[in-house]
């Protein structure tokens, strides 16, 4: 990895006391990755984030769709009624408590889901494209333990499912 003159590289030389910005900075760049590789299919990283939860375990309520990705529900509410007038969903009334809203892959979901592996493969691979594989890894322990230490402090939990990476 090329860093730049003296070790250092340009941008972090300015920004290296501002994980913010550059926590902001890499997520622009990999939403501009990620709609350059899924172009025409219509379809934003947190909507391909339910479509993956719900394919986990179908007939799961929103409240714990949004825990397991990280959203609130408002935000969750929101995109899944996207998602369901995109025909990608299906929600149904929970039996046990007819204020949840459960929520169901159709076979249009299963299939864009199926179509968008590829593209989200390539969008990850050329955001981390700078990296080598040690760095790549050292990368998202590092991400991960940050997510893990911070995650009390986000206005929207996240909870994975047991066993689930």
């Amino acid at each position: 990895m090329d860093i730049g003159v003296g070790g250092k590289s340009p941008i972090l030389a300015a920004s290296a006391h501002s994980p913010g910005f550059l926590i902001r900075r890499i997520n622009q760049i990999h939403l501009a990755l990620f709609a350059e590789e899924a172009a025409g299919f219509d379809i934003t990283p947190v909507q391909l984030s339910v479509l993956a939860a719900i394919s986990k375990q179908g007939g799961r309520d929103q409240s714990s769709i949004a825990e397991e990705i990280g959203a609130d529900r408002a935000t969750l509410a929101s995109v899944a009624a996207r998602l369901e007038t995109a025909g990608l969903i299906r929600r149904t009334i929970g039996r046990a408590d007819q204020r949840q809203k459960l929520l169901h892959l159709t076979a249009k979901g299963k299939n864009m889901l199926a179509r968008m592996q590829k593209p989200l493969a390539c969008a990850n691979e050329r955001t981390m494209a700078p990296l080598d594989e040690a760095e790549r890894e050292l990368f998202l322990k590092l991400l991960s333990a940050l997510v893990d230490g911070g995650n009390g402090h986000a206005r929207a939990k996240l909870r994975l499912l047991p066993g689930k990476d």
